[in-house]
């Protein structure tokens, strides 16, 4: 039918040719690639907690199993029962070393769980006394396994996670804190390791980057540093706002991803690299903008009950991604 209006077939052939021509010009053009990511120097670590070390898997396995996935170092737990304890000794730590090396990866740094129940800052001076050894012994081993890196917590006004831990005052606390961090620093000398204090929130202590600015200059010792952790602040805060006032002082750092869409404040809150709020290409910047060239430790409490090397290749990527080293 022909007049005024276009029939059926027109209007197929002039949608059909609509259609092409929006599909071609969504279609990227040769050269429009984005731009590389910036590339970032930074070293890639990971905890040994978020590997089935000792149920499923052996030390050994952990670092092969790292260096395999691309990490280049590790970052050990010292705790009352395992390879890294006070069951074993330089003997014991040596060997450890020995292994690593020949492995091929570095021991990044030394944490541990035991700041909690032997807190340097307990109204319990059995505890305060128990804490103080515990400390000095990691530090021993740290030195043993080829790391400088000592990640302490000097303090807390109050844990939420135990019951057995009676609230201390906050100028109680930073007084008890200071004495213990000042006390550690002759081994730390002796040792040549450094005594970074972590920044926690959690704790109610050394909550803002200004209070852990005064306590570790407090020392005026190059031997007390930071230890900053990216996901212990994400509560309420933001930490690259965090890394440029820190500027310096920073000596290690964990990456622990954090999101605050959820209303669970456990340890449960804390997810898989990427799989948060964080933002993390503000976070790097700020560590490059510091001129920060030390390790990026990712901290993970829960090994992958099935397939539990897909954690630890999944956290490399992520990294790789987030360093500029692939996409």
């Amino acid at each position: 039918m022909s007049g005024p209006y276009p029939d059926r077939r027109e209007l197929l052939a002039s949608s059909a040719a609509l259609l092409g021509a929006s599909a071609s010009s969504a279609q990227p053009k040769v050269g429009d690639n984005p731009a590389p990511r910036k590339k970032y120097a930074f070293k890639k670590s990971i905890n040994l907690w978020a590997f089935p070390y000792p149920e499923k898997m052996t030390l050994e396995a952990c670092l092969k199993l790292a260096k395999d996935a691309g990490f280049d170092g590790i970052e050990l737990n010292y705790d009352l029962e395992s390879d890294l304890s006070p069951k074993s000794g330089p003997k014991e730590f040596a060997a450890i070393r020995r292994t690593a090396e020949k492995i091929g990866i570095a021991i990044s740094g030394m944490c541990s769980f035991l700041f909690w129940p032997f807190p340097l800052t307990s109204n319990d001076a059995v505890k305060r006394a128990r804490g103080l050894e515990l400390a000095g012994k990691i530090a021993e081993c740290a030195s043993a396994l080829g790391t400088e890196n000592v990640l302490v917590v000097p303090g807390a006004v109050h844990i939420p996670w135990r019951t057995d831990y009676e609230p201390v005052p906050n100028d109680v606390c930073d007084k008890r804190a200071k004495e213990a961090v000042k006390s550690l620093i002759p081994a730390a000398e002796k040792l040549k390791v450094f005594i970074n204090i972590e920044n926690i929130f959690f704790n109610g202590y050394l909550m803002t980057p200004g209070e852990m600015n005064d306590f570790v200059d407090s020392f005026k010792h190059e031997r007390v540093r930071v230890h900053f952790d990216t996901g212990n602040i994400m509560l309420f805060q933001f930490p690259e706002h965090w890394i440029r006032q820190l500027g310096a002082r920073t000596k290690n750092v964990h990456l622990k991803e954090f999101t605050k869409k959820g209303t669970d404040y456990s340890l449960e809150s804390f997810r898989p690299l990427l799989d948060g709020t964080t933002n993390w290409p503000a976070v790097l910047e700020a560590f490059d903008a510091t001129g920060y060239k030390g390790y990026l430790t990712f901290e993970y409490f829960h090994p992958y009950a099935h397939y539990p090397e897909a954690l630890i290749y999944q956290t490399a990527d992520s990294l790789d991604r987030m360093l500029g080293i692939k996409g």
